[in-house]
């Protein structure tokens, strides 16, 4: 393990946090916000001054490849770091007068789960509500992935850092070179924020809600400045815009650039692209038929409520246009198990991935033809190409572990006192990135209700899940630290 090159680009990632404080404090000088302004200058002087004269300490270090073991602790603390950071501004300013919840909030937007502790969201300054909504445009794509495209200038390759935060099963490299890789994604990824802010400008939203709105939708966040959310805005147009951004922040980015650069046949041959689609469609069709006729007379407006939902659940978006607990308990049952599924791999969303929902419902099909051919000899396919058994092993090891650590999780939060429902959809909104919940933490109500234990260790579990588990949990064990 080499220390000094993990304190050399843990400070410059700091430094990179630090410079994009500089466009909220630029909106509270704008609006004259100079408790917020303060707030975010002693930040960004605190962080530059440690950072920099650790940066000017280490200059002189010969630049080293970084190993495996490197790239999970430096990923698991740069998430932590940044959220320790990004914090402040929310704590030092009294927009959040506790350190416990500004840490939550702040590291539910790095890890684009969206989950609140904020009653009344509304009466944040703009400049903390666009620093908010900025933590989820920065976790989504990555922050470490960001710093990839920019580490080759410090002599540094990034691949381990990117294989360690990337989500997804695996990376997917769409350029020789993983620093290009990296800068492409970005591309991508500040195309569809332009693209998204631009709709909700014609739309009717102004820049300011347009922007911290498309944050939260490319990041798959769900972060909104209004307390109804989306559906504050009670706009059928603006419904389907953000819809249409969640689904393709689900899909892979990777994917994206091809299709972009005129591979149009990769949709075609993707199995995991088509069971995402089948199941919103799925999804949407279900809810559509429980909710009309009860929660709205108009089918219109039950396509697009079921849409936007089934669409919000399943990329972990968390937005939402109505309080879906007063929906027929069909179509809260629906939302319910699209919290189990997730977004596609290679893309910003949470949760357990359809790719390896996929893997796992083939591999149960052929365990059950062995049954019928016990001397049958079955290869498990995924978009043409045969999946090797080791993957198989890893995706069932990935998902007990995934609802071992929800079914700890939901026992610190019933800890507290709290009924199943909603300590199980607590943990489960927390762990799948996803945002509101069921019960207490539904989508009309909060996460500060919650102790202060259970808002940290609900902190870990955002950060566990959005790392995809492994990343965080092999920095814990005693072998990771050990010599050999």
């Amino acid at each position: 393990m080499n220390p000094f090159l993990i304190t050399k680009i843990l400070a410059f990632l700091m430094l990179i946090i630090a410079g994009f404080m500089l466009l909220p404090a630029g909106i509270a000088l704008y609006n004259s916000e100079m408790s917020s302004l303060f707030s975010f200058l002693a930040v960004i002087l605190f962080i530059a001054g440690i950072c920099g004269a650790l940066l000017y300490g280490l200059r002189k270090r010969r630049a080293e490849a970084l190993s495996t073991r490197d790239g999970f602790l430096l990923v698991t603390a740069s998430w932590i770091g940044a959220s320790l950071a990004g914090a402040l501004p929310f704590f030092i300013s009294g927009a959040i007068p506790s350190y416990a919840d500004a840490f939550f909030e702040t590291i539910s937007g790095f890890s684009t789960t969206g989950a609140t502790i904020l009653t009344d969201v509304e009466i944040l300054p703009r400049s903390m509500l666009f620093w908010r909504s900025l933590t989820h445009w920065l976790g989504g794509m990555g922050i470490v992935v960001l710093a990839v495209a920019v580490l080759p200038m410090m002599g540094i390759g990034g691949l381990q850092l990117i294989n360690a935060e990337s989500p997804g099963p695996a990376v997917d490299r769409i350029t020789p070179r993983i620093a290009d890789t990296a800068k492409l994604l970005w591309i991508v990824y500040l195309g569809f924020t332009v693209a998204q802010t631009s709709l909700l400008l014609i739309a009717g939203m102004d820049l300011f809600d347009a922007l911290t709105h498309s944050f939260g939708t490319v990041a798959t966040g769900g972060f909104s400045t209004m307390n109804a959310s989306v559906g504050h805005y009670n706009s059928a147009a603006i419904s389907i815009i953000i819809t249409v951004f969640m689904l393709l922040a689900g899909i892979s980015f990777s994917l994206h650039f091809r299709v972009l650069t005129g591979r149009l046949d990769s949709p075609r041959m993707n199995t995991e692209l088509k069971a995402y689609i089948g199941i919103f469609l799925a999804a949407t069709l279900a809810i559509t038929i429980g909710i009309h006729g009860d929660a709205y007379d108009s089918l219109f407006d039950s396509a697009v409520h079921a849409a936007f939902q089934a669409a919000s659940f399943l990329t972990t978006t968390g937005f939402t246009t109505a309080d879906f607990e007063k929906w027929p308990l069909f179509g809260q049952g629906v939302l319910f198990l699209l919290m189990f599924v997730g977004g596609c791999s290679g893309s910003t969303a949470g949760g357990v991935k359809v790719f390896r929902i996929v893997i796992l419902l083939k591999q149960a099909f052929i365990e059950m033809l062995y049954l019928i051919h016990p001397r049958g000899i079955f290869t498990l396919k995924v978009s043409g190409r045969i999946v090797r058994k080791d993957l198989v092993y890893s995706v069932a090891g990935f998902f007990f572990l995934y609802i071992f650590i929800l079914l700890c999780t939901s026992l610190v939060v019933a800890s507290s006192g709290h009924d199943l429902t909603t300590s199980f959809t607590a943990a489960l909104t927390t762990l799948g990135n996803i945002g509101p919940g069921f019960g207490d933490v539904g989508p009309s109500r909060n996460f500060s209700i919650l102790p202060d234990y259970v808002k940290w260790f609900l902190s870990f579990a955002m950060l566990v899940g959005r790392l995809e588990l492994y990343t965080v949990l092999i920095v814990l064990t005693p072998e990771f630290w050990s010599r050999r």
